[in-house]
């Protein structure tokens, strides 16, 4: 069975089709009230850690690094827990993976949709 597994802003409007929503940025996405979020979870603990956050500072060139360097966090003991509990809920569930990023496809939620899905050119 093929994961259902998307990601977008989550600026963006909901819908019935998003499945589970889940928030995938370390803090809280600017200017967005936690009401309108319509969020099923926030795995604060899956994001990438704030020094690889800013080492990356969204910059495309560094995207295969930062993805190379994410994978290799989400196997920390501190992150194992988030990022198994969220490969559990896309076991069971379509998912939507939100980020506040501008650019979503160089972003930790198109890692972690790769990552789930077995898409991605390395697992963690």
């Amino acid at each position: 069975m093929t994961k259902d597994i998307t990601y977008r802003r989550i600026y963006e409007e909901s819908s019935p089709e998003d499945g589970k929503r889940v928030l995938v940025d370390r803090v809280w996405p600017r200017g967005m009230r936690k009401a309108d979020a319509h969020l099923d979870e926030w795995l604060r603990d899956v994001a990438p850690s704030t020094e690889l956050r800013r080492w990356y500072g969204h910059e495309p060139s560094r995207f295969d690094e930062f993805r190379r360097r994410y994978l290799t966090e989400l196997r920390e003991p501190a992150r194992r827990q988030a990022a198994d509990h969220l490969r559990d809920i896309a076991n069971h569930d379509k998912v939507t993976l939100l980020t506040a990023t501008h650019d979503v496809d160089h972003s930790q939620a198109a890692v972690l949709t790769d990552w789930l899905t077995g898409a991605g050119r390395s697992r963690a």
